[in-house]
């Protein structure tokens, strides 16, 4: 087959010189006749701190490149740092899956290789993919070890929220908790928890883009560097057999990633992710689907934030493929993987080690764990809760709301000793979507008012338009849409309306006449919190971003472009 990267490398015209001799430095000579030249797409930084080590790995992918006969070409791509970017990582989701897919398309590429760990970095790789469609795979960077503190294992993110709120609650001295600091982030890698990095690892294997028994390698391991020789290797082929994501990435895929999602407790923030990864491809996924195929899903994965342990317990007890393996009925056995074959074939020797970490089908951890889909007067067009992570006897709940027109209003009132609250309270907080924010960000698990937590409650329900970590807990129910920014009726909410949540009959209610709500005018404050940009990205990203129920990606990247350039430069 003639290669993509013949278009610029091949002919002895002007233009086919100044590419290969401006590309020669150091290439074999006949690195321009006929090899497959695949891009790295690294998102190595140490602004990323869970992505540093990716540039380690891309020496193992290059080197099995060059031993499958390609060429290796390594390509920096925009990282997002989920600890350290400001306001928050998810404003610049789309802009780093833009311009990856921008340069991916205008290089002399055959393939690429997708290198990323933290939360944003795997969805804005596999959006790019999937837009630009050109061979491709994925190497999940891999989670960090486990780390302890005063004898006890701690999972990043989970136990930064646990042991923040002891410090509010007066049961952990500030010295202590700033002790812990060292503890927590022991190795290289993401987040030990299933929280979104892992999960979006896992699922870029469920989803068939990832060498298959990859997914969940710790990051420090040296099978990592192994298997991520095998994938450079394994992406020649891939280009030679002409295998693109719009093939691989299919509705069943993507019904096997919603019921790996649920068997793993993963994080809600997949939901958006996985929306907008189907939306580049064309596929009609709904948020209706994650609650069809994933709400008899049993919870098999005991790992905080739902559970007990932590991703190097789930590797060593039989990863991703022994979980899978327990649920394989369920799975669409028509999805294939980058291994040209289908994913459940991929299982047939997967082997549960250790059942306290990966419940048999028989027994476990929850029957029913996959997010659920809630809808009312409050959330038209959808919320959602993540029933594995919440507390039981507040799934069907009534309560007064206490509304908070924006985060810096939240943090003022929260602790106030006379703010007007109770166990049985609903908090709500606007203003935190897409467009409101702008960016949606990580604040729906508000921490609890102090006097509450002092007289021993761990637990509210509590109610955002925007996300949450997925290493948080609790019954939060977040992405509301519309949010209060696009016109969602959660901009006339106030403070003492009587809010009903029955998770059960999927339903999020206001008791307020629907005539009533309707008429009701956003209060000033609620608009004066909504962002406003000027300018740049920000201005971009708030006139065209969708709602969260379909991704939460700009309106004119929604669907496949393909890889064609319109025009030689030269």
């Amino acid at each position: 087959m003639e290669h993509r990267s013949s278009q610029w490398y091949g002919g002895d015209d002007r233009n086919a010189y100044i590419h290969r001799a401006w590309m020669r430095r150091g290439l074999p000579a006949d690195a321009f006749d006929g090899r497959p030249h695949i891009a790295i797409a690294n998102t190595a930084s140490d602004l990323t701190p869970c992505n540093a080590h990716l540039t380690e790995v891309a020496r193992s992918v290059k080197e099995g490149i060059w031993a499958a006969g390609g060429v290796p070409l390594e390509l920096p791509v925009v990282s997002l740092g989920e600890t350290n970017v400001r306001p928050t990582a998810m404003l610049w989701r789309n802009m780093a899956a833009m311009s990856t897919e921008e340069m991916l398309r205008a290089n002399p590429i055959d393939g690429v290789v997708l290198l990323g760990g933290c939360d944003k970095t795997i969805p804005s790789l596999l959006m790019a993919a999937a837009s630009v469609d050109l061979p491709a795979l994925v190497i999940p960077g891999g989670p960090m070890l486990t780390g302890t503190f005063r004898g006890e294992a701690l999972g990043c993110g989970t136990d930064v929220w646990r042991l923040s709120e002891e410090v509010r609650a007066g049961t952990l001295t500030n010295e202590q908790f700033h002790r812990s600091e060292s503890s927590m982030i022991r190795s290289r890698g993401h987040c030990n928890t299933m929280g979104t990095a892992s999960t979006m690892g896992l699922l870029a294997e469920a989803l068939g883009t990832v060498l298959p028994g990859l997914a969940g390698t710790p990051a420090p391991d040296s099978r990592l560097l192994e298997m991520s020789h095998e994938s450079g290797r394994l992406i020649v082929d891939l280009v030679e057999r002409d295998l693109r994501p719009s093939r691989l990435l299919t509705k069943a895929s993507f019904h096997n990633a919603i019921v790996t999602l649920a068997a793993i407790g993963g994080s809600t923030n997949a939901v958006v992710h996985l929306l907008a990864i189907a939306g580049r491809l064309g596929i009609d996924l709904t948020l209706a689907d994650f609650d069809r195929i994933g709400s008899g899903v049993p919870l098999l994965v005991n790992l905080q934030p739902a559970g007990t342990f932590l991703m190097e317990d789930l590797f060593r007890a039989g990863g991703l493929q022994a979980v899978l393996r327990e649920v394989q009925d369920l799975l669409d056995p028509t999805a294939i993987t980058v291994s040209g074959r289908p994913l459940v074939d991929h299982l047939n020797e997967a082997t549960v080690w250790d059942a306290s970490v990966i419940a048999h089908r028989e027994e476990p951890l929850q029957p029913d764990a996959g997010i659920a889909v809630l809808r009312g007067n409050l959330a038209p067009d959808g919320a959602i809760i993540k029933p594995a992570a919440a507390s039981i006897h507040l799934l069907k709940h009534r309560g007064r709301a206490i509304v908070f027109d924006s985060i810096e209003d939240f943090r003022a009132r929260i602790d106030d000793p006379d703010l007007d609250v109770d166990a049985d309270s609903v908090l709500v907080l606007r203003g935190c979507g897409p467009r409101g924010y702008p960016g949606m960000p990580e604040v729906s698990n508000m921490p609890l008012p102090k006097k509450l937590l002092e007289q021993g409650v761990r637990d509210m329900v509590r109610i955002c338009d925007g996300r949450m970590s997925g290493t948080a807990y609790g019954t939060v129910i977040l992405h509301v849409a519309p949010e209060a920014a696009a016109g969602g009726p959660l901009a006339r909410v106030r403070t003492g309306d009587w809010i009903t949540l029955d998770v059960h009959r999927r339903r999020l209610d206001v008791d307020v006449p629907q005539d009533e709500l309707d008429a009701r005018e956003p209060n000033q404050a609620t608009l004066d919190g909504f962002a406003k940009p000027r300018r740049g990205w920000e201005r971009l990203y708030v006139d065209h971003v969708t709602q969260a129920d379909t991704g939460a990606d700009l309106d004119f990247l929604v669907g496949s472009s393909g890889d064609a350039v319109a025009r030689e430069s030269h």
